[in-house]
């Protein structure tokens, strides 16, 4: 999806042009992809725009950080302030947030100590990652090829930027065998995540998405969906799902910031049909939350112009 221009990007404490918001080719994350950063956002509601859980993502990317022994040269307080004035300044009532932390121009080599640290945030109109169609009526996901990287090589518990180069492997094989999505399972072969997104199924009327322990991103939009699963009478837990879980579920969904809570339709062309009625109602009141019509979820929502 083209991402869309917009004024200002916030740059290490400042606001620059979005054409200057530039980097040096020898900045050494790109070279070895040791950065981390979140994925926020931001919708309009009657308050005016308001960021999603904005200091419980600000607050994982700093545990990204210390998981990667980067110290980001700014506050949580600080890069929270700092997000809500870049929304405010591009004047967006909603938009995707994307912070990322990254080691900069400076040094060479795989030593990142003497390596100074850069924060930038940038945001931008953003609609359904998955598609309006999958929002409605589910997506066609694929077991992929590629495995989910174990605990002792990659730590899944850190949102970090090179990390994501096994995701898109997983997202490109999916997409040109005619998919909308793939999963990736575990080096011990229980079901891991999406490429981007916590993964969800119903079985006995229970709702289970995996742990840490498979490779699982702790989701923020996932702890939220388990929330109001849970306020709406279901039981929903953590634990391991195995593959063929997933072709008898009663229902299975996904989510994500970007892809928000979206249906899974089918997967390896096992049909689970239209989204059902436990999925529909999460999707339903979570959509409605992040836009501040539920009031007891009302405290999720920090506003920009507060």
């Amino acid at each position: 999806m083209p991402i869309q221009k917009v004024e200002k990007i916030w740059m290490d404490g400042e606001l620059v042009d979005w054409d200057d918001a530039k980097i040096h080719i020898l900045t050494h994350s790109l070279h070895y992809g040791c950065g981390v950063f979140e994925g926020i956002r931001a919708y309009e509601t009657d308050s005016g725009p308001a960021v999603f859980r904005l200091t419980d993502h600000i607050v994982r990317l700093f545990n990204s950080a210390k998981i990667f022994m980067i110290d980001i040269p700014f506050t949580i307080d600080e890069l929270v302030d700092a997000v809500k004035e870049t929304v405010r300044v591009n004047s967006l009532p909603s938009c995707y947030i994307r912070p990322i932390v990254y080691y900069g121009y400076g040094e060479m080599g795989l030593n990142t100590v003497p390596c100074p640290v850069n924060v930038s945030i940038a945001v931008w109109p953003w609609g359904a990652y998955l598609g309006d169609e999958g929002l409605k009526h589910g997506v066609r996901m694929k077991i992929s090829s590629w495995q989910r990287h174990g605990l002792n090589s990659m730590p899944p518990a850190a949102k970090g930027t090179g990390m994501y180069i096994n995701s898109s492997m997983a997202k490109v094989e999916a997409l040109k065998a005619g998919y909308d999505e793939a999963i990736l399972l575990s080096p011990q072969g229980y079901v891991s995540e999406c490429t981007g997104e916590n993964i969800f199924v119903v079985r006995n009327g229970t709702i289970i998405t995996p742990p840490v322990a498979a490779g699982a991103l702790e989701g923020i939009t996932q702890n939220s969906v388990m929330t109001i699963a849970r306020d709406q009478g279901h039981g929903a837990e953590i634990g391991n799902i195995a593959r063929s879980d997933l072709y008898i579920a009663e229902e299975a969904f996904l989510s994500g910031t970007a892809a928000e809570v979206v249906p899974i339709r089918s997967v390896d062309d096992r049909d689970l049909g239209e989204p059902g009625p436990i999925t529909r109602a999460i999707q339903t009141t979570y959509l409605d939350a992040v836009r501040g019509k539920v009031d007891r979820y009302k405290g999720w929502l920090e506003h920009v112009d507060e």
